[in-house]
């Protein structure tokens, strides 16, 4: 069971590491990825239905991911959104939890973390009979 998932984040060389290494680690399957807060809310509205977790940077190239969270507030029960930043302290951590992120992980200590909650929700959704395959 493979959970799709929707990345944000500005760094190429950061987009590109997480978008080869998760898929080996965690049952995730990129469907697609923004570098702006204006891109990825537009490719969320659009494909409303298509994803079921969304890992999303802080701060962008334009805008910043708390925007994103703010518009993943209004979310389908089975989709999950985490931050994954470098900047996870812990008035930032609560800002994101605040505005409907699911979990914060760092990015340079945590992405053990971040593989453990995909398993877990993919796990969710598979005795849900809602993952994809």
């Amino acid at each position: 069971m493979l959970l799709s998932t929707f990345l944000v984040e500005d760094k190429p060389d950061i987009r590109d590491a997480v978008m080869q290494n998760m898929p080996a680690l965690a049952p995730i399957v990129f469907i697609g990825h923004a570098e702006s807060e204006d891109a990825a809310r537009q490719w969320l509205k659009q494909h409303d239905r298509h994803w079921q977790l969304a890992i999303v940077d802080l701060f962008l190239t334009q805008g910043s991911g708390f925007g994103v969270l703010k518009d993943c507030r209004a979310r389908h029960p089975e989709q999950k959104v985490v931050v994954l930043t470098s900047y996870s302290e812990p008035n930032i951590a609560d800002q994101c939890l605040q505005l409907g992120a699911d979990k914060v992980f760092n990015k340079n200590s945590e992405l053990d973390g971040l593989v453990d909650f995909c398993k877990a929700h993919a796990e969710y959704l598979d005795g849900k009979g809602q993952a994809s395959h």
